[in-house]
């Protein structure tokens, strides 16, 4: 998360995340915010890789180029939904996100489901995310 006054809420009376995320995280008012679609693992030339982890990437680089046309990054990130289609998906897409967020004192939200499928069989993983930042 971009600011420290975007406070993650990590109550002390629920079981701490199983990974790097927070349970929720309270924006300001007047911040912007962003609400990007669920984005698929596949290339601007329409290429989609085998494997999880590299439509994972694609994911998230499909997600950085909606976020830098609202001027924000991953950074501004406050809550990731992510969709997989196998239980053997999720280390994969866990090494594509981890590595996506990096370290940091503020993580965001972030739920993480197994779904029968996409629209396409070659799918494996959609992300979608909501961003916020301070107004301009």
């Amino acid at each position: 998360m971009a600011d420290a006054t975007l406070r993650g809420l990590m109550p002390a009376g629920i079981f701490p995340p199983f990974a790097a995320y927070a349970h929720g995280v309270e924006v300001p008012a007047g911040w912007r915010v962003v609400l990007a679609s669920g984005q698929l693992g596949i290339s601007s030339g329409g290429d989609i890789p085998e494997g999880v982890e590299e439509q994972a990437g694609l994911c998230f680089a499909n997600v950085d180029a909606i976020l830098a046309e609202a001027g924000m990054t991953a950074r501004d990130v406050v809550r990731i939904n992510a969709y997989v289609t196998d239980r053997s998906c999720l280390a994969g897409y866990m090494a594509a996100r981890d590595a996506w967020i990096g370290e940091t004192d503020a993580p965001p939200a972030s739920t993480l489901m197994i779904v029968v499928g996409f629209a396409r069989p070659e799918f494996k993983v959609e992300v979608e995310v909501t961003a916020a930042a301070r107004g301009l």
